[in-house]
């Protein structure tokens, strides 16, 4: 029978590794050893294979968005006039690569995108939805909902 506590493929150090990672990834491999309780070989070995087999899928900055002169951020629904693959394909390759998207969900429901941004002023965001949304052909209808407050939740949460 298998493991219940590697349905996942993690065991408890494995777990652990990630989960130190999260809260800071910036943590030395000497850190990240004591902090799990192995060796510091064994914590470089494990967050090596940890990346290669796609659990840990990078590392990154975290931006303080007020700090870069984006301090308006919006999440705008999206709701496609068709599904032509190609208008799809269009559509995403292209909102994807503005600086203001911070980030693109494709859904299901009433809308197909759910797109966040950050921009430098409510003007900005005007601007923004006329330039890339209202005048793209293949958008019907958009919905934007401003952001007073982004409340992160825990995206380590293994049990």
């Amino acid at each position: 029978m298998a493991d219940p506590g590697k349905q996942d493929g993690l065991d408890a150090v494995d777990r652990r590794i990630v989960q130190e990672l999260l809260a800071d990834a910036r943590i030395t491999n000497a850190q990240l050893a004591e902090r799990v309780g192995v060796a510091p070989s064994t914590a470089l070995l494990r967050t090596r294979q940890l990346s290669e087999r796609g659990v840990v899928s990078g590392f990154h900055a975290e931006l303080n968005l007020p700090g870069v002169g984006r301090a308006v951020q919006a999440l705008i629904s999206v709701q496609l006039k068709g599904h032509n693959r190609e208008e799809i394909d269009r559509f995403t390759s292209r909102i994807t690569t503005l600086p203001e998207v911070v980030s693109t969900f494709h859904v299901s429901g009433a809308v197909d995108y759910l797109l966040h941004l950050a921009v430098a002023d409510t003007d900005a965001l005007r601007d923004w939805v006329l330039d890339y949304l209202t005048t793209d052909p293949v958008v019907g209808h958009t919905e934007t909902t401003l952001v007073f407050n982004h409340i992160k939740g825990n995206p380590g949460l293994l049990p």
